[in-house]
This record gives structure tokens, C-alpha cells and sequence, in this order.
């Protein structure tokens, strides 16, 4: 899925990362910098080691960024720019459980496609300085969309709309120990749904026009 923007159509992500061969310098460096921050921590990583990992020098790959702390934030970003670009119309959909499940959705494949399971740097120490503030802004967005969701449908919007991103970020858990499969977005997503106690049903009901919905935005 291309996370550019600009005139490009925004689509789903890709189940995998593409390969570093088939990649431009700028997304060898994320790719390189993502496997060494989850190798080493992003104290323990240089930007000597990330260029080294690309076979660059040091110096070109400033051309590209203007430090570790740029190559840390375009990673964080990119584990959340898919799922905000569909939270708009997501929001204006009036039917909300298939609009849950299709946020659902996304965002898990999302984060399934970030380089070496970035998100596992969520919490680290580094993320909550305010040179990250930018990221941790659009978190909270993503986050305000789950509620507004779920607004209406449950008692305690505040506490389900939690719930469901707690679900979705599991998959970062999930991907420490191994590669989820493709039933893990569906599997997640449809969680969601139940957590609004509707009747199994409408679960699937929601389920199956939350895909057709998601299919219809990307294209």
C-alpha cells in the first residue's frame, strides 16, 4: 500500500513488506533502521550501523534524513498513516458496526505490514518525548475514532473504544513470537464486534459489509 500523499490512490497495506532489492534508498534506511532498533533498542542503534546495514556511507544518508530521531518518527508514522487515511469516511458511514470492523481491519493489516514490528517501540521511553509529539497526536486520533465508533452502541463508549484498539495492537504482541496468518486481521476485527454484544448474527452481518466497505474506499 502506497502511504504517500498526493495523487496516489491510497490502498490496503501489503501482507509483507516488499524486499529490501526492490526498494529506493530512502525505505532501505527505514528498513535497515526498523531491523536494528528491534535488534538493539533505539539507544543501542547509530546512524553509522543503519547506513553500514544499507552498504551507504554515513554521510548519504543524511541526504535522505536528518537524523535518527527523523528515521524513528517516518516509521512511527507509517504504523498509523493508512488507518487515519480512512477514518474520515469511516466516521461518516452510517452503518457503525461494518465501519468498526472495516477500522478494525486496516488497522491491523497496518501494523502487520510494518518493517520488524515497529510498534513494539510504542512504549518505549524514546516515543514519549515531544519530538515524537506529532506521532502520539495522530495515536490519539486513531484512538478518538474507535470511541466515536462505538458511540451509541454501548454503555461506556470510552472503555470499549479502548477495548477495540487494545485488540488491535495485540497483533504487535502476536508478532514476537511469530508471523500471524491471514485469519489474524479478520479474527481481531470481528473481536471488536463481539465486544459490542451483538448477537452473532449481526456479527457476521457487520463483518462481511465491513469488508465490502473497506474494498470499496480502496479502490
Amino acid at each position: 500500500m502506497s502511504t504517500d500523499s498526493g495523487t496516489q490512490k491510497v490502498g490496503r497495506p501489503r501482507a509483507k513488506p516488499q524486499t529490501s532489492s526492490d526498494l529506493a534508498p530512502r525505505d532501505q534506511i527505514l528498513g535497515a533502521a526498523a531491523a536494528l532498533f528491534a535488534e538493539h533498542g533505539y539507544a543501542g542503534t547509530t546512524t553509522r550501523a543503519i547506513a553500514e546495514r544499507v552498504g551507504i556511507r554515513q554521510a548519504s544518508l543524511y541526504y535522505y534524513f536528518a537524523g535518527k530521531d527523523e528515521i524513528l518518527l517516518e516509521l512511527l508514522e507509517i504504523s498509523v498513516r493508512p488507518s487515519l487515511s480512512f477514518v474520515a469516511p469511516l466516521l461518516a458511514e452510517p452503518d457503525r458496526p461494518a465501519a468498526l470492523y472495516a477500522l478494525a481491519l486496516i488497522d491491523v493489516e497496518t501494523l502487520l505490514a510494518t518493517p520488524h514490528n515497529v510498534g513494539v517501540l510504542y512504549l518505549s521511553h524514546e516515543v514519549q518525548q515531544p519530538r515524537f509529539d506529532t506521532f502520539r497526536a495522530h495515536r490519539d486520533e486513531l484512538a478518538s475514532a474507535y470511541k466515536r465508533l462505538v458511540d451509541g452502541l454501548v454503555d461506556d463508549a470510552a472503555f470499549i473504544g479502548a477495548c477495540c484498539m487494545q485488540l488491535v495492537e495485540m497483533v504487535i504482541t502476536l508478532r514476537r513470537d511469530a508471523e500471524p496468518d491471514a485469519s489474524t486481521a479478520p479474527a481481531i476485527a470481528t473481536a471488536c464486534l463481539r465486544l459490542l454484544g451483538l448477537p452473532e448474527g449481526e456479527v457476521a452481518r457487520g463483518a462481511a459489509a465491513g469488508e465490502r466497505l473497506l474494498a470499496a474506499l480502496a479502490d
